[in-house]
C-alpha cells in the first residue's frame, strides 16, 4: 500500500491512544510522530514541517472543558499557520465543534474513533494542504515572490542556509569553493555571488576545467603569444586576464591533474600570469570561485589533490544540498518548470495531479534539479490530457528495485557513504527492538524526534 507523503503529529496524554494512533497511521502516512506533552508542540513544529496535528482537547486530570485543546489550537495556528489541526475529545458536542472550527480547526473527531473515518479525515487534510501548496507555489513562481533567491527557487532550511552564506560572502573578494552533486546549481550559486558582489558590472568568466585538455590548459587560462605553438597565429589573452576586474569561475576543479594544480597555484599565489611564449608577467585582479562534485577532502587524503591549493581556493565553502534533502522545494520547482514548458509547448491548461506530486516528492532524484527539469519537459511533451500523471514521467530504472531488494540493515559493497551507514544502523536498531522507537533511539544514543527524522530521511 502506497503511503501518503504527509507528516502527522499526534498529541494526547494517554499512551494507549498514542500507540493505537501510531500503529494505525503508520500504515497510511509517511511520517507519524507522537507526544504526550503538549508543551513540546512548539519545538516539534520548529524542528520540521508538520502537515497535520491530531490534537487531544483535554490534558489535566479530570479535565472535560476542552479549554486546553483550544489553547493549543491557537498556539499551533500562530507558530505554523499552514499546519492543519484535527481536534479529538471524548466529550465533544456540536457547540464545541463549531467553536473549534471557527478558531481554525480543520475537522473534529470523537474518541474512541473509527479507524476508517479517522484515516479518511487525515487523508483529506493532507491532500487539501498539498493542493493549496501547489497553487501557492505556482502563483509565487509566476509572481517572482519570496520563493526566489536570484535564480534559485526554494524555501527549505537547507537552501535558506545557502542564501545566508551567499549574502555574507558576496560583498567580499574571498575565494569561494562550491561543493555539490551534479545538477544542484553550482553555477547558479557562482553567478549569484558575482551578481551581488562589488564586481557585478565587470566580466563573469566561466571555465569548465573538465572540458579543457591538458595541452590547452595554459593557453586557455593564461593566454599565449603569436607563434608560441603551431596554431598560435596571434596574441591572445587567457581567461585570467579576461576576468580581470570581475569574477573567474573554475568549474570541475577536481578534474585537474597534480601538475596542472601546481601551475594554477603558482598563478593564484603570485596574482599574475605569464602568457605562453613570453617571459612578461601580467598582473591579474580577479575574484575566484571554484566548484566541483568530487570529494576533494578524500582526494586530499589520497594525495590526488594538493592541500595548499585547497586552502587557497576555499576561504569560504558553500555546500549545495541534493534535491532529496530539500523535498519541500520539489513542488515549487515542479511548478516553476511546468510554467516554463507549458508555455514553450503551448499547453496552457496543464496541471499536476495529487498522485503525481506525491511521486515527484518521494523520488530520489539522483540527477537533482537538472533531472527534474528534463523530466518535466519530457512529461509536458508526451502527456495526452491536461493533467500530468506519474506515468508521464521518466524515473531512473532500478532505483526503487534496489531499495526494495536490499535487505534491512545491509549496504552494498560499493556504498560505504555515511548516509548508507546511518541508514543501516537505524534499520538494525528498529529490527532489534521490533519497531519500538523509544528503545531504538536509546540504543542509537539519539532522541526519539531525531530518530523519527532519520526514519523519514531514509524512507524506512
Amino acid at each position: 500500500m502506497s503511503k501518503i507523503s504527509c507528516n502527522i503529529l499526534v498529541v494526547d496524554d494517554e499512551d494507549d491512544i498514542l500507540m493505537a494512533g501510531r500503529l494505525l497511521l503508520k500504515q497510511h502516512f509517511a511520517t507519524v510522530q507522537t507526544t504526550s506533552d503538549p508543551y513540546k508542540i512548539p519545538a516539534l513544529l520548529q524542528e520540521q514541517a508538520v502537515d497535520v496535528v491530531l490534537l487531544d482537547m483535554n490534558y489535566s486530570t479530570g479535565a472535560t472543558s476542552s479549554k486546553e485543546g483550544l489553547h493549543w489550537l491557537k498556539q499551533i495556528r500562530q507558530i505554523s499557520p499552514a499546519t492543519s489541526v484535527i481536534l479529538m475529545t471524548a466529550y465533544g458536542d456540536i457547540e464545541l465543534a463549531v467553536r473549534a472550527l471557527k478558531e481554525g480547526a480543520s475537522d473534529f473527531v470523537l474518541k474512541p474513533w473509527q479507524n476508517d473515518k479517522l484515516v479518511a479525515i487525515l487523508k483529506s487534510a493532507c491532500l487539501k494542504k498539498s493542493s493549496e501548496e501547489v497553487r501557492t507555489a505556482e502563483a509565487a513562481v509566476q509572481n517572482n515572490t519570496a520563493y526566489h533567491y536570484g535564480e534559485f527557487i526554494g524555501v527549505s532550511p537547507a537552501m535558506q542556509r545557502v542564501y545566508q552564506t551567499i549574502e555574507k560572502v558576496a560583498g567580499t573578494d574571498a575565494n569561494v569553493l562550491i561543493l555539490g552533486e551534479n545538477g544542484t546549481g553550482k553555477e547558479v550559486a557562482a553567478r549569484a555571488l558575482h551578481r551581488k558582489s562589488k564586481r557585478s558590472q565587470q566580466a563573469f568568466e566561466k571555465v569548465d576545467l573538465g572540458a579543457v585538455s591538458t595541452t590547452l590548459f595554459e593557453s586557455e587560462l593564461f593566454g599565449h603569444a603569436k607563434g608560441a605553438f603551431t596554431d598560435a597565429r596571434e596574441d591572445r589573452a587567457g581567461r585570467f586576464e579576461a576576468a580581470t576586474g570581475g569574477t573567474l569561475f573554475l568549474d570541475e576543479i577536481g578534474n585537474l591533474s597534480l601538475a596542472l594544480q601546481a601551475k594554477l597555484l603558482t598563478v593564484l599565489q603570485g596574482r599574475q600570469v605569464i602568457r605562453l611564449g613570453t617571459n612578461k608577467p601580467r598582473p591579474i585582479d580577479i575574484r575566484l570561485i571554484c566548484a566541483t562534485n568530487m570529494p576533494l577532502y578524500e582526494m586530499l587524503r589520497e594525495g590526488s589533490f594538493r592541500q595548499d591549493l585547497l586552502y587557497r581556493i576555499n576561504t569560504v565553502e558553500i555546500n549545495l544540498p541534493p534535491l532529496r534533502e530539500r523535498r519541500e522545494d520539489i513542488k515549487l520547482l515542479a511548478a516553476h518548470f511546468l510554467g516554463i514548458y507549458s508555455q514553450k509547448y503551448d499547453r496552457p491548461h496543464l496541471h499536476l495531479s495529487e498522485g503525481t506530486l506525491r511521486r515527484l516528492s518521494e523520488y530520489h532524484w539522483p540527477g537533482n534539479i537538472r533531472e527534474l527539469d528534463h523530466a518535466m519537459e519530457r512529461a509536458v511533451i508526451l502527456c495526452d490530457g491536461d493533467e500530468l500523471q506519474a506515468d508521464d514521467f521518466y524515473f531512473a530504472p532500478g532505483a526503487a528495485a534496489r531499495e526494495q531488494q536490499q535487505a534491512p540493515g545491509s549496504i552494498t559493497d560499493n556504498d560505504y557513504t555515511l548516509e548508507a551507514l546511518e541508514k543501516m544502523m537505524v534499520q538494525k536498531a528498529l529490527v532489534k527492538h521490533a519497531g519500538n522507537i523509544t528503545h531504538a533511539a536509546k540504543e542509537l544514543g539519539i532522541t526519539r524526534t531525531a530518530l523519527y527524522r532519520r526514519i523519514e530521511k531514509h524512507g524506512l
